[in-house]
């Protein structure tokens, strides 16, 4: 065990000293394995970017959230089947709140009904369209996660009496009030003027997915005051979130009683998660990463090869030293783990160079485009490192080992 700390630390030195004695060749011998390095780590940021910014965009609107719908979120295969469903009425709402009410040990804790669409929205000369405009009750505020910057949400008693008062998000507030508070100001949505009593704070998006910075929140029945809507809209179902197969269950079991549905009759409703809409964007991050893979792989491959190819030269260029060695009293084990580890020195070399071009690139992208979450961890470092000394010895091991094998005899006389 001793001489082979000693063969291990001697190599180290030897290794180091022949990268600082060769420091463009060794540079230029990296530079694949730098590439290929700055292509792992930005893979793995834009992966961890990907879920972070759906995490971010679904922040906002609870991650413990069931919706029961008229049309199921995803693919849609009976078209027909859908659209002849019956609708779902706000009235479930109250329903399910009773439930919950008299059953202590349920994993439904709070019902709210809601409707949206697109509006436009008109201050003065300033005008929004394509606003996503939301129906709810005061409850709704118990079941989002978005912080308030200034003002409230509204109050049961608004809700109940149908007032002309609104929620709007950040980025609403920043487009019709751009250099003043939106409190107690007028907008007009579908002609009619609305107080605004509170605006959200800055939540973010990604991908389009919808947040509250682009949403205007009104009571339910003044908007189907204004709206003239029918019956139908969601109902939102905040759940226990550690039980969430089993709320899903009892929640369509109760609605399936609401509805007066036989046992031999199929659901004429939905029960979404937003678990449906992070399997929807798979597709992308299995993009992302088989890119990633390719190119990878691919600038991995080009840098072992030239890596391959010094280290054949070296031991060309050294086979005299070799038979020194071997003459002296050298093992094969020792020769092979100069040229070894001489290899993946440079790897190691390149990955950590890489890992800091790396760095550096995810910096400057978060700053030119911020609302794209990079995120760079350690656990991307240490796959980044392990994957250059793989890579150090692929191309390592095959030079080493016809380095270790020469005679010492015939190494003595090349010339």
């Amino acid at each position: 065990m001793r001489r082979l700390y000693y063969e291990l630390t001697e190599s180290l030195r030897i290794a180091f000293a022949q990268i600082r004695a060769n420091k463009l060749r060794s540079a230029l011998t990296a530079l694949g394995v730098i590439i290929g390095i700055v292509a792992v780590t930005l893979m793995g940021t834009a992966i961890k970017g990907i879920d972070a910014g759906v995490d971010r965009s679904f922040a906002g609107f609870g991650d413990d959230l069931l919706y029961v719908t008229k049309w199921p979120w995803g693919n849609i295969e009976d078209w027909w089947n859908y659209r002849n469903r019956r609708p779902v009425r706000h009235e479930y709402a109250r329903q399910i709140n009773e439930w919950i009410a008299t059953n202590p040990g349920t994993t439904l804790k709070l019902a709210v009904p809601a409707a949206e669409r697109f509006t436009t929205i008109i201050r003065g000369e300033y005008r929004l369209n394509n606003i996503y405009t939301l129906g709810t009750t005061a409850d709704y505020a118990r079941i989002t996660r978005s912080d308030i910057r200034e003002g409230r949400f509204f109050s049961d008693f608004e809700g109940q009496a149908g007032t002309n008062v609104c929620f709007i998000g950040f980025d609403v507030a920043d487009a019709l009030f751009p250099n003043d508070s939106p409190l107690g100001k007028t907008i007009r949505i579908k002609d009619q003027n609305f107080s605004v009593i509170g605006v959200a704070a800055k939540q973010g998006s990604f991908l389009g997915l919808f947040s509250w910075d682009s949403m205007v929140a009104m009571p339910l029945t003044t908007y189907r005051r204004y709206y003239r809507v029918g019956e139908d809209c969601e109902i939102r179902v905040q759940v226990d979130g550690t039980r969430m197969a089993e709320a899903k269950d009892e929640l369509q079991g109760l609605m399936r009683r609401l509805r007066m549905l036989g046992p031999e009759k199929r659901d004429d409703f939905s029960i979404n998660e937003q678990g449906t809409i992070r399997e929807q964007l798979d597709p992308i991050k299995n993009g992302v990463a088989l890119a990633g893979l390719f190119i990878t792989g691919l600038a991995l491959f080009v840098g072992a090869i030239g890596i391959m190819n010094i280290t054949y030269v070296s031991v060309k260029e050294r086979t005299k030293e070799i038979g020194t060695r071997k003459a002296l009293g050298a093992r094969r084990r020792t020769i092979l783990l100069q040229f070894l580890i001489e290899a993946v020195a440079i790897c190691f070399v390149g990955g950590v160079a890489g890992l800091t071009l790396a760095a550096g690139l995810t910096s400057v992208v978060g700053v030119i485009a911020p609302s794209f979450p990079l995120v760079f961890s350690t656990s991307l470092v240490v796959i980044g490192l392990v994957v250059s000394v793989f890579t150090g010895i692929f191309s390592g091991f095959a030079p080493a080992w016809s380095a270790s094998k020469l005679d010492p005899v015939v190494a003595l006389r090349y010339e």
